[in-house]
């Protein structure tokens, strides 16, 4: 599933027990999920099943996320740090990953990396089109009625900002980015494109 890095390459020294302190952060909201560990073993295993797996240090073995619960952590890609002794592992969480029902481990907002989600969730209807979907008839209407709808809200958004109206704002400004991404993914781009674009420009 994921570009093996020989386990030699960690630098273990400073780590407690000796057990590779691991990041889990969601692939596509980019929150940050949880806090665990890894040996040797649990290492292996996440990168041939692409499911992560730690090592536990209160019971002395391997646990895979999920595999009582069903909320497995599904490995997206994985990137070492400067030091080598921690790893990032950027994974799709099926279902909530804290045992408390929450997205995250950490009590972060809940609305934390939702604007990312909200781009996946209008990436697949516009992979499965559903019926029923105010989605899926925006992008049967094509880029002309899409692009009309960003500049609507883009208006309508201006004029509740000119006004001082706050929370009519923000109302306006969301459907104007909901729309926006409808725009982005009809025209084959994303977020990260924007990104990219704005990172080219930063100085």
């Amino acid at each position: 599933m994921c570009k093996m890095i020989p386990f030699e390459e960690f630098c273990l020294e400073k780590c407690a027990d000796g057990l590779l302190p691991v990041v889990v952060q969601d692939a596509v909201t980019l929150k940050v999920l949880m806090l665990g560990y890894m040996n040797r073993e649990a290492y292996e295993k996440t990168v041939a099943q692409g499911r992560v797996t730690f090592y536990s240090r209160t019971r002395n073995c391997l646990w895979t996320k999920g595999e009582t619960s069903g909320h497995f952590l599904l490995v997206e890609s994985m990137y070492v740090d400067c030091d080598k002794d921690t790893l990032l592992v950027k994974a799709r969480p099926i279902g909530p990953t804290c045992h408390r029902g929450t997205t995250s481990c950490f009590d972060t907002p809940e609305s934390e990396g939702f604007v990312r989600h909200l781009q996946s969730v209008i990436q697949q209807r516009h992979r499965d089109m559903p019926e029923g979907s105010y989605t899926t008839k925006l992008f049967i209407k094509g880029v002309k009625k899409i692009a009309q709808k960003v500049g609507e809200e883009a208006v309508e958004s201006v004029v509740e900002a000119v006004d001082g109206n706050r929370d009519r704002f923000i109302y306006e400004a969301s459907d104007m980015v909901y729309h926006l991404l409808g725009l982005l993914e009809q025209m084959g781009c994303s977020i990260e494109d924007l990104e990219r674009e704005l990172q080219l420009r930063h100085k």
